[in-house]
């Protein structure tokens, strides 16, 4: 009985089941993980009030926004997982922009960032962003591309004008 169970469920469905499984859970994590940064977020804001400088909180609370944007990006794709099947590269290709922005505005706002690594991350930057590009162009040109007449009728086309 076991076996002829096994030979219905196709190894296709098992692995589609299994990618399912996965990045659900992970989607539930990554949900808890932004209640819990949005939580810690509205207390930080009450101890900004409750302390006189704002400098050092101001870091923690701009860390904690940009950490949330990454998440929501990542959340993003995975969702758009559950409704496509597909995983699309966009959000996630936003969600390194962020990241790497996220780096060099606190790495800059503590002076520990030297100019190697400002060209180095630029460089990661310019080359995340020709990847967002070129993936936004590629997937315009596939929703809007129209089939190739046949010769017969683009010659039919040319003598109704």
């Amino acid at each position: 009985m076991l076996g002829s169970q096994l030979k219905n469920i196709s190894i296709e469905k098992l692995f589609n089941k299994t990618i399912d499984l996965v990045f659900a859970v992970i989607l539930l994590f990554i949900t808890l993980t932004m209640i819990i940064g949005v939580i810690r977020l509205f207390y930080r804001l009450g101890s900004l009030v409750q302390e006189g400088g704002i400098t050092g909180s101001y870091l923690y609370i701009f860390s904690d926004v940009l950490t949330l944007f990454i998440l929501i990006e990542l959340s993003r794709s995975l969702f758009e997982y559950f409704t496509t099947k597909k995983l699309p590269l966009t959000p996630i290709i936003d969600a390194g922009i962020v990241f790497v922005l996220r780096h060099i505005m606190i790495d800059l706002f503590n002076h520990k960032l030297d100019t190697d690594n400002i060209y180095a991350l630029s460089a990661l930057l310019l080359t995340l962003g020709a990847i967002r590009v070129s993936t936004t162009f590629t997937a315009q040109r596939e929703t809007t591309q129209i089939p190739l007449a046949s010769p017969e009728e683009s010659i039919s086309s040319k003598k109704l004008t």
